[in-house]
């Protein structure tokens, strides 16, 4: 069975449409989230260890569609955002964007369902388009390079069984991701804490 799969797998890394997938996935990925564009770079990339892919082109595909995609979801967010404005995750970038501006764009690349939302507001609230271009370009080169990498170690690591370079890829993926929403968790309850410390002073300076 594990044959049958790795053939399958080998049969669509050698194909010529490759790397036309691997643009529309990232593209799709920019407004429609649980499209896996990250499993598809990160298994790609593992192939190049074997020089079954180009991981340069992979990485270039990939950010291009990337890119491509969170410009489609800019100019959603810039015509619905009326039915966005108290929508939860759209809140949440909101805030994060008057907090640090573009920059925010390059960190909810690496949050779960925060890229989307990031792109979404940013269009919503008619954040200049140049400057949209020039953070998203960055995150979108970021995460390509990244997702890239990981694929491509993975599949050094595990030169002669491809399948076990995906699992090790993903895995380290997953570990990355769950880390920054440890942090993420981390920080909010932190912040929950000192407002909550700050209260009793208030109240104590108003009386």
């Amino acid at each position: 069975m594990s044959h049958a799969i790795l053939d399958l797998v080998q049969q669509v890394m050698s194909s010529p449409w490759l790397y036309v997938a691997l643009f529309a996935l990232a593209l799709l990925d920019g407004f429609f989230p649980i499209v896996p564009a990250e499993t598809s770079v990160i298994t790609a990339a593992v192939f190049a260890a074997s020089g079954e892919t180009n991981l340069a082109l992979v990485i270039v595909v990939a950010a291009l569609g990337a890119c491509a995609g969170d410009h489609v979801s800019y100019l959603i967010g810039s015509r619905s955002a009326g039915r966005l404005r108290e929508k939860k995750p759209f809140v949440w970038a909101r805030s994060a964007l008057a907090e640090r501006g573009g920059l925010v764009l390059v960190m909810a690349r690496y949050i779960p369902g925060g890229r989307t939302a990031t792109t979404l507001t940013m269009g919503a609230v008619r954040h200049p388009l140049r400057s949209f271009t020039f953070f998203d370009v960055i995150a979108a080169c970021s995460w390509a390079v990244y997702s890239g990498l990981i694929g491509f170690f993975g599949g050094t690591a595990f030169e002669s069984d491809p399948i076990k370079g995906l699992l090790l890829g993903l895995a380290i993926a997953l570990s990355i991701a769950a880390l920054v929403e440890l942090v993420r968790w981390l920080r909010k309850r932190r912040a929950a804490r000192l407002c909550l410390e700050r209260l009793p002073a208030h109240a104590a300076a108003r009386r």
